[in-house]
């Protein structure tokens, strides 16, 4: 066995902490209800803080929602948003009049750039059973060169994610989806074009690892300089380098070693998170990133100025039409449609 590494190993909080190029991951699970005709829980909600309910309640939370959960519109300046839900369904509508469904296992990939408003509501689609959501979103800085970058959006469909198969000596295995960058010559699809994730010189990885229980599995060496952040989700124990951890901790190893992991007992999911720096200033605040405070004001000042283009919806938090379906309409009008899609991430 090798020896053991030192490296951070912390309790995962909401949201998780995270490290340069990444600015914030947040891991989302509720267990909602049957659904009604407008998409909303089909229960009381009566005694909740709606408009910000992030108290766990009868299962749930409606979040920033008054009768959808979720997020009504807000803007983003800046940085981009990776939206990655396991389990569930997220409809997407933005200030420039793109909209979308999509759901167990799909990824969004929005750059926010000079500046937009986007709405993430959470809808309950079925109505004859639970609907229950599993979601991480990850927010990716930009450099100063892309700040002001034209907002866009991608949809990478689930069955359009590569996956990786290891089958350890023990003939455990793991799987492993490549959401961003590179696994064993496998590549993910191409992100947004203003991406830090774009040039593979700065080995951004988004993975989600399922492991079986006693698997063994090598996260390869990259560079002494990336940030590399294992983000241990569910199971019951593992061993990342010799050190036992259990779930919800975060392990941070050095990024030029060879990091051996174990499942222990149990099946495992980790989301793992790597990338090289952008080692310029970084200035934050609500839903801006920039590279100084002036920047963050010019920010609202924009915003209350334009409100990045306006809204072009009727309500503050569009949901779709009831069903399944699967969609992406983009600004220049081209819509991509995709059958219903009960995998996972």
């Amino acid at each position: 066995m090798r020896e053991k590494e030192d490296f951070r190993i912390e309790k995962l909080g909401f949201p998780f902490e995270t490290e340069n190029p990444f600015l914030f991951c947040a891991h989302h699970k509720d267990q909602y209800p049957k659904g009604e005709r407008d998409l909303g829980p089909a229960v009381s909600l009566s005694g909740r803080n709606l408009g910000d309910d992030f108290v766990i309640k009868n299962g749930f939370r409606m979040y920033h929602g008054q009768r959808v959960p979720g997020f009504p519109k807000h803007p983003h300046r800046g940085f981009e948003t990776v939206t990655i839900p396991l389990q569930g369904y997220v409809d997407h509508a933005d200030s420039l009049g793109a909209a979308g469904r999509y759901c167990n296992g799909d990824v969004q990939w929005m750059t926010a750039g000079s500046g937009c408003q986007h709405a993430e509501m959470f809808p309950l689609v079925h109505q004859d059973r639970e609907n229950p959501l599993e979601l991480f979103q990850i927010w990716l800085n930009l450099p100063a060169k892309d700040k002001f970058a034209k907002p866009h959006y991608r949809m990478l469909w689930a069955e359009d994610i590569p996956e990786a198969g290891v089958t350890d000596r023990n003939g455990r295995k793991s799987t492993i989806r490549i959401i961003a960058g590179v696994w064993d010559g496998k590549t993910s699809p191409a992100p947004t074009p203003a991406s830090w994730a774009n040039d593979p010189e700065n080995h951004v990885r988004i993975l989600l690892i399922k492991m079986d229980p006693g698997a063994e599995l090598t996260v390869p060496a990259v560079t002494p300089t990336i940030s590399r952040n294992l983000y241990f989700i569910s199971g019951d124990k593992m061993t990342i380098a010799g050190r036992e951890i259990r779930p919800y901790t975060r392990a941070s190893p050095a990024g030029d070693r060879d990091v051996l992991i174990r499942a222990g007992d149990l099946p495992c999911l980790l989301l793992v998170l790597e990338g090289e720096p952008i080692n310029e200033p970084i200035a934050k605040y609500g839903p801006f990133v920039m590279n100084t405070a002036e920047e963050i004001k010019d920010a609202y000042r924009d915003y209350r100025q334009t409100a990045f283009g306006g809204w072009p919806w009727d309500v503050p938090d569009p949901v779709h039409d009831i069903g399944e379906n699967r969609f992406a309409r983009y600004v220049d009008g081209h819509t991509e449609e995709r059958r219903s899609f009960h995998g996972s991430g």
